[in-house]
């Protein structure tokens, strides 16, 4: 369980972009979470690749 304390401008923003998606805005934090986390992993990765196989 997470716990969020956000002020009421940043939760009518977040309210919209998860109604333009059509999605709760639990869902929609939870997402964006997700994908930034992918984001980070997937730049690691590549990061690590390059280290390895050097720049082209």
């Amino acid at each position: 369980m997470l716990s969020l304390r956000i002020d009421g401008e940043l939760l009518a923003r977040l309210r919209n972009h998860a109604a333009k998606r059509g999605m709760s805005v639990q869902d929609y934090v939870v997402r964006t979470l997700i994908r930034d986390d992918f984001d980070e992993r997937f730049q690691s990765a590549v990061d690590e690749t390059e280290r390895f196989y050097g720049r082209t």
